[in-house]
């Protein structure tokens, strides 16, 4: 049996109240124009995230092929999807933030503002001292864009797709078990405690923290690694009397706010029989050939510490043309071998204009 490999972070899931708005926003604004797939269909698995019913639901998966993770864009069809409130506070247990990579930080920030996107700071210097602003996407999601060097190709956008996430975590120790030891981010980037300016506009931005910047400490190898690019992954832990609060506690999966972090994976098998081990069992597993729309593979989720859902798949294959058949098929692939630029390149087909 090969060895488990995680690939890099497929994409991240952000439920909203309409999956077309959505999708034009991320694309039209975060350059993520291509449409992976367009899935409407009864989500069964995830019923214990979802008050223990089966829900009508749409999801689209939209990619930007300069290079970074996606955005599952998710819905609820058969109800209304429900807000956070109270509204998220940096530092909250779950996904807070979104992170996106920059060419052009001052490019970028102009363009967005330009067009009327709401902006939550100016531009700032993180901890370890590169350039980024935050910005709401029109359901109150929380974005970080920030200057990255880690590009897969050039189309002339000033943005990329999302190279990882902000996480509220109770306790940062007990945390790395799973980032650090599981996922593979061991590079600590920097550990900082107090308060810091660049979330000091932000919900709940000014108390005092500890921030925990994780990066992966090897290249990723295989499937859509070279498209995925390099990830990040930054633990927050609120150090105030304010306790955070879990930012899904009283909604289902799918309402409206980060949903999951999702990283493309091989050897679902060994995975799975790892996390138990370590005191991570899954909580959910599909079926081992699972049709995601016109996509298929092999899914499941588990829980962090503070009850964050954390996705995997392995991905069998990935749709290009349906009406001619034509798909990305791994399933006999080396899955240590990157897929060809021509291959991952053709996704573009489904590049949506607006």
């Amino acid at each position: 049996m090969s060895e488990k490999l995680i690939y890099g972070i497929q994409q991240i899931g952000v439920g909203v109240d309409d999956a077309d708005k959505a999708f034009e926003w991320y694309a039209t604004r975060l350059g993520s124009d291509v449409m992976v797939f367009d899935d409407s269909n009864t989500a069964t698995y995830m019923a214990p995230y979802m008050g223990g019913q089966h829900r009508e639901k749409r999801a689209i998966l939209a990619m930007n092929m300069q290079g970074g993770s996606g955005y599952e864009l998710w819905q609820h069809t058969g109800r209304t999807p429900l807000k956070a409130s109270p509204e998220l506070r940096i530092g909250d247990l779950g996904i807070n933030i979104a992170k996106v990579k920059s060419r052009n930080i001052q490019q970028s920030f102009d363009r967005l503002r330009a067009q009327n996107v709401t902006m939550l700071s100016g531009i700032t210097a993180a901890p370890d001292g590169r350039k980024s602003f935050f910005i709401s996407d029109p359901f109150g999601n929380i974005l970080q864009i920030m200057e990255l060097n880690s590009w897969y190709a050039a189309s002339g956008k000033d943005v990329g797709g999302q190279f990882g996430a902000i996480i509220g975590v109770s306790d940062i120790g007990k945390s790395m078990s799973l980032y650090a030891d599981i996922l593979g981010y061991k590079n600590v980037v920097y550990d900082k405690s107090g308060r810091f300016d660049d979330l000091d506009l932000l919900p709940g931005g000014r108390e005092d923290f500890r921030r925990v910047l994780l990066a992966h400490d090897n290249n990723r190898v295989g499937g859509f690694s070279k498209l995925f690019g390099d990830s990040q992954i930054e633990l927050v832990q609120r150090r105030s009397p304010t306790l955070p609060r879990r930012l899904f506690e009283g909604r289902f999966w799918g309402d409206i706010g980060y949903i999951h972090l999702c990283f493309d994976i091989h050897n679902m098998t060994d995975l799975v029989a790892e996390c138990a081990e370590k005191g991570y069992p899954f909580t959910v597993l599909s079926q081992p050939d699972f049709n995601m729309g016109d996509a298929n593979g092999h899914w499941g989720y588990l829980e962090d510490n503070d009850g964050t859902l954390i996705e995997f798949v392995q991905t069998h294959k990935v749709p290009l043309i349906k009406k001619l058949g034509l798909n990305i098929n791994l399933t006999n692939r080396d899955p240590n071998k990157p897929l060809p630029n021509w291959l991952i390149k053709a996704m573009a087909i489904k590049r949506v204009k607006f």
